[in-house]
């Protein structure tokens, strides 16, 4: 059987205002045929689409979308839209403060125009006494007209946007709005060309409406571009162009004209521009916006360079390795914004919320005005309440309270070198209550490091440490790693090596400053017949010990051990704190398992396990009723991580798209754990907030502005208020999540 490949695109959507719409441009794309999924990003008003493009195209998928009501439009590669210009002349902000200022005016010419005067009247009256000598005619006609074009100038969106989901059979915030303010202008209408004593106008409460909306939309852009900032960020740090060196000649070119194997000049100052090994020079990085590592890192020839990272005080060449999408920037870039746009499972009743939220409005409103019409007898009163109704309901809130809160919360891991998979990798991180530990490589350093240096025979730490680094510096064991660069820390130098001869398993042999040199094991040392020294005791559990001769005679040894990471013990710790049970697993004995255990302050762990051991262990733990997040290196532990329900992978890797975990720590350090699981449970925490300030709002906000405190408070909403009320209701939710911008992780407690 053909197997049927898919393909993802994203699109950028325009006309979306709320949650509703969210929802209907997602239904439209999920029943076109062809398509296997569609999520839609009210936050960064864009869609992703899987689809079989043997069924459907991306020009099938735009005119689903416009089918429903709204417009998209083809991708441009990496190019970014321009940010729109809300100040500008014409641009919502502009056009909010016209209206509002227009609002304010009305509001003042239509006093004279109320039989019933008050105190405010009568002041004001004694203020402007010449406005209250103008013929009422020429006052509701001159607001007739100013309102109607401010409606068609400042207000037109919100009217198209209706009418083209009425066009479609379907409703939004939009259609609330338009609805209240066509009424109230329409019956203002009718009152201006029929005047009556009993007949109010309210053209100032269409304008003060539509300003406050608008003010609203113009606030939440500027705070949704704030909640996208990180994204935003990441995009910019990839250089345009490139220093690119052929046959010895610099020239300046575009970054897409560089490929693997280039050779590239980057000048302090200066971004990497690609993933990079520096073949020339040296210098110290700042990867900070990658991986969220604050000190600079030191980079000599064959170090590793990641693309958008800052070249601080070294002029280098470097041999371009990854480009363009393949970059560790761009995988971090497409994941960050893949997360920003998934959904969160508690996001699911916010969506079904939304779903039915304006039609049990529009049924409010129109109970609110039948109720008004027969119990209060007030057409003006029904009316006025009715709008309010229709005004203060904003789905906007309800639908994003989760996405809101998400955005900021993926945006401001990754800056700290936390990369969520998605909103449902973070919601259940802040529900694991046990965190499983792999030992080598995330409590551990994952290579040996030399300890200490003994010798025998009179002979100098110094001379055998410089005699063995030459002999080992052609080896590629890990001990010999660990011997080499612990004589380069003491600025040792040595001639090289010769007649090297590496014995697997054992150690080898070489001819060192005219010395036959023997490292290694015991088992090489008897199979040579070179007698142990007594002086030196037995190793202690988890240390390694490198033998050294010298013309057949031992000379000393080498202990080396893998050594807890530095904030090993700090992040269990904190974990504990945070109120979890830690357990180690690991494939190591349990002799060398034990020291490490120890050190980190754990007091479950279990040895010798393989990857069907450890898989397991988790198995058994979650049939207990736990929530386990398994932290590992994501190679090894992929099985583990794939089963845990919070898999963490630690490190990098060379795909980050790939790998098992759930939530990818750019920086190999255990104090990334505690704070990824913080990070998590503060952005739970406002969530919920949000969902209960946008339900609490609808629930009291509703029943106010239809007048149900009125027969024992006397208390009623007027539309302008209602409408400010809607916009507050928004901003709310967005500053709320804002607060996750500033987030920072509490430091790990001391190890005690």
């Amino acid at each position: 059987m053909p197997v049927s490949l898919t393909e993802s695109v994203t699109l950028p959507v325009v006309g979306m205002t709320c949650a509703s719409c969210q929802h209907h441009v997602e239904g439209a794309l999920q029943a076109t045929p062809g398509v296997e999924s569609a999520r839609v990003d009210l936050m960064g008003n864009r869609a992703t689409i899987v689809f079989d493009p043997s069924v459907a195209s991306a020009q099938t998928l735009i005119d689903a979308i416009r089918g429903a009501g709204y417009d998209a439009v083809l991708p441009h590669g990496d190019e970014h839209a321009p940010e729109d210009s809300l100040d500008a002349p014409g641009g919502p902000g502009v056009k909010a403060a016209v209206t509002l200022a227009a609002g304010v005016v009305a509001m003042m010419l239509a006093m004279p125009l109320d039989d019933q005067m008050g105190v405010l009247d009568r002041n004001f009256m004694s203020i402007f006494p010449w406005l209250y000598a103008l013929p009422p005619d020429l006052l509701r006609w001159f607001l007739l007209i100013t309102t109607a074009a401010l409606m068609v100038w400042a207000g037109r969106g919100i009217y198209v946007s209706a009418a083209s989901a009425l066009r479609h059979g379907t409703t939004n915030m939009n259609t609330l709005v338009g609805l209240g303010t066509g009424v109230a202008f329409l019956y203002s209408a009718y009152a201006t060309f029929f005047p009556s004593p009993d007949r109010q106008v309210y053209f100032d409460a269409v304008l003060l409406i539509t300003g406050f909306l608008l003010l609203g939309k113009t606030l939440e852009h500027r705070a949704k571009r704030r909640a996208l900032a990180a994204l935003n960020a990441l995009s910019r740090l990839r250089p345009v162009t490139a220093r690119r060196i052929l046959k010895g000649l610099e020239s300046m070119v575009p970054l897409s004209e560089i490929g693997p194997g280039d050779s590239v000049l980057v000048l302090p100052g200066e971004r990497f521009p690609v993933d990079a090994t520096i073949s020339e020079g040296r210098t110290s990085v700042d990867e900070s916006m990658l991986t969220g590592e604050s000190m600079p890192q030191p980079r000599e020839v064959g170090g590793r360079v990641l693309a958008g990272s800052l070249n601080y005080d070294g002029a280098v060449v470097c041999e371009a390795q990854s480009t363009g999408g393949a970059t560790v920037l761009a995988q971090i870039t497409r994941m960050v914004e893949q997360a920003q746009s998934s959904r969160a499972p508690m996001e699911r009743l916010a969506d079904r919320a939304s779903s039915i939220f304006v039609p049990i409005v529009l049924s409010l409103a129109a109970v609110t005005f039948a109720a008004w019409l027969m119990i209060g007898h007030s057409l003006p009163m029904a009316l006025a309440n009715t709008v309010a109704v229709l005004v203060i309901a904003c789905p906007c809130a309800m639908g994003l309270a989760v996405p809101a809160a998400l955005t900021v919360a993926v945006g401001r891991g990754a800056q700290l070198g936390v990369l969520f998979k998605g909103g449902e990798a973070l919601e259940r991180l802040a529900h694991v209550d046990i965190v499983v530990l792999d030992k080598t490589g995330t409590l551990t350093i994952g290579h040996p490091v030399l300890q200490s240096v003994r010798t025998v025979g009179g002979y100098k730490e110094a001379d055998i440490l410089r005699i063995a680094a030459a002999a080992e510096e052609r080896s590629n064991h890990p001990l010999a790693h660990a011997l080499v660069d612990f004589a380069r820390a003491r600025s040792l130098r040595w001639k090289p090596a010769e007649d090297v001869q590496i014995l697997p398993g054992r150690g080898l042999t070489a001819k060192v400053e005219n010395f036959s040199c023997v490292l290694g094991n015991e088992a090489l040392f008897r199979e040579m017949y070179i007698r142990m020294p007594d002086a030196i005791p037995p190793t202690r559990p988890g240390v390694t010990r490198l033998w050294m001769a010298l013309d057949d005679q031992a000379v000393g040894c080498f202990d080396a051990r893998d050594m807890l990471r530095p904030d090993g013990a700090a992040a269990v710790d904190a974990l504990h704190s945070a109120g979890l049970r830690v357990l180690m697993l690991t494939g190591d004995s349990a002799v060398a398992a034990a020291p490490i255990a120890n050190q980190a302050h754990i007091d479950e762990f279990e040895a010798d396990l393989d990857p069907a051991g450890k898989l397991a262990r988790i198995r058994a733990l979650q049939s207990e009723g736990h929530r386990v997040a398994m932290v590992g290196d994501g190679i090894n532990d992929a099985a583990a991580l794939a089963q845990a329900n919070v898999g963490i992978a630690m490190g990098t890797g060379t795909d980050l798209a790939k790998e098992a975990g759930d939530v990818l720590l750019l920086r190999s350090t255990p104090e990334v754990i505690p704070a990824s699981l913080d990070l998590a449970r503060s952005t739970v925490r406002v969530m919920h907030e949000n969902l209960i300030w946008a339900a609490i709002y609808n629930i009291l906000g509703i029943p106010l502005a239809a007048g149900l405190l009125y027969p024992a408070f006397h208390i009623l909403l007027s539309p302008w208020l209602a409408a400010a009320a809607m916009a507050l209701s928004s901003l709310s939710v967005l500053g709320n999540s804002l607060r996750l911008r500033n987030w920072r992780p509490v430091p790990p407690a001391q190890a005690r």
